[in-house]
């Protein structure tokens, strides 16, 4: 059993669908979970959807009039005009509607996921119905019947003994007698509301099934030959990994390397379960395999995070930064679910880069300006 994943540029259009066909007709004979994100760039324009909608903007209908159009062209592209899915789609985008209609929740972090996980339902019911038109006959299943989390919006936390029952005892006689096709990114809660893993979190949801159903190996479909040692669109000559250790890429997912979730491979170390990551164009080619493996690692790699603030801190009276201080600080950057990529300590002050979010960055000022002074 294998879990295969495929991100956003797999299935951007209509002939990109058309190609994850070919690579689960190559893969017949494997019992598979297929788990799919939201296709191109949806979850980019739900998230201005989203803002605008919370801000009272007037592109609130113009905006989502361009997502249905982009997702309507894709089925026309697949399928005639007749066939169902065009009923379910409009259902599902009719959640939204929904939405808009009622003054936003005073959690922008509740609104955003509601909101944007429309686009992996719509997205994994598109994929379903083709592959079933295919003959690549697959079951549609709901993942936030499945993934259960907490109530931290945008960033739900699994129940993994809850997520994994509810896996093992419906799943496994259903990938006896065909495909299952599921979406990454999304959860639910025990009221039935609708959380996200994180951004990216599709490759986080594909380590979760595998690791609950024990699978004997995970492949995320990329545009990309492999993991390679920096981003192909800022760097020339860039050199591709055969292998890596579990340990190698943990690191290079934590600094910001964006070919993998940072969560992905905790739980796929835990299980012993190889993750592959493997060019969707060219899907005859090996890609790299990730393992718990020996071999030495002598390419650098080089990863660029945009977006960074840098904050520096200080004692009002002056006084050293002392661990009461960094106590105080690190709490307040955990109350806030925001992770540190860098930090320097000094005498006199603290300083911290961060991914740049401008709500969460002015709760986090509000607060630290009581005891501290504030650069950044």
């Amino acid at each position: 059993m294998e879990v295969f994943k495929f991100g956003g540029a797999s299935v951007r259009d209509a002939e990109s669908v058309e190609n994850v066909a070919k690579i689960v007709s190559l893969n017949k004979h494997k019992e598979l979970l297929i788990v799919v994100s939201a296709m191109g760039k949806t979850t980019n324009a739900l998230e201005q959807l989203t803002e605008a909608y919370v801000n009272g903007s007037d592109d609130v209908h113009v905006i989502f009039e361009d997502v249905k159009q982009y997702h309507q062209t894709i089925l026309n592209g697949l399928f005639q005009e007749s066939h169902p899915i065009h009923d379910e789609v409009a259902n599902a985008f009719v959640e939204i509607d929904w939405i808009l209609e009622d003054e936003p929740h005073e959690d922008f972090d509740f609104n955003y996921d509601q909101i944007v996980s429309i686009g992996e339902l719509v997205s994994s019911k598109i994929l379903s119905a083709y592959l079933n038109t295919t003959d690549l006959q697959n079951e549609w299943l709901d993942a936030r019947s499945f993934i259960q989390t907490d109530n931290t919006y945008r960033e739900g936390q699994i129940n993994w003994d809850k997520t994994c029952g509810l896996i093992n005892e419906s799943i496994p006689p259903m990938l006896k007698k065909r495909f299952i096709v599921t979406q990454g990114f999304i959860g639910g809660t025990s009221e039935n509301f609708t959380t996200t893993l994180g951004r990216e979190g599709s490759d986080y949801s594909a380590a979760v099934f595998a690791s609950c159903l024990g699978a004997d190996a995970v492949t995320i479909w990329k545009d990309v030959p492999g993991i390679l040692n920096a981003d192909p669109k800022r760097f020339n000559a860039t050199r591709k990994y055969n292998e890596l250790p579990y340990s190698e890429a943990l690191e290079m997912a934590y600094y910001g390397a964006t070919v993998i979730h940072p969560k992905t491979i905790k739980p796929l170390q835990n299980a012993g379960i190889p993750l592959l990551v493997r060019p969707f164009l060219t899907p005859e080619e090996s890609g790299t395999i990730v393992t718990e493996t020996s071999v030495v690692v002598d390419t650098p790699s080089v990863i660029v995070k945009p977006g960074q603030v840098l904050l520096s801190l200080s004692a009002k009276d002056f006084s050293f930064i002392t661990e009461d201080h960094l106590s105080s600080i690190f709490r307040t950057f955990a109350d806030l679910s925001i992770k540190i990529n860098a930090i320097q300590i000094s005498a006199l002050s603290f300083s911290a880069c961060f991914d740049w979010n401008s709500k969460r960055f002015t709760e986090l000022s509000t607060i630290l300006d009581h005891e501290f002074k504030l650069k950044y």
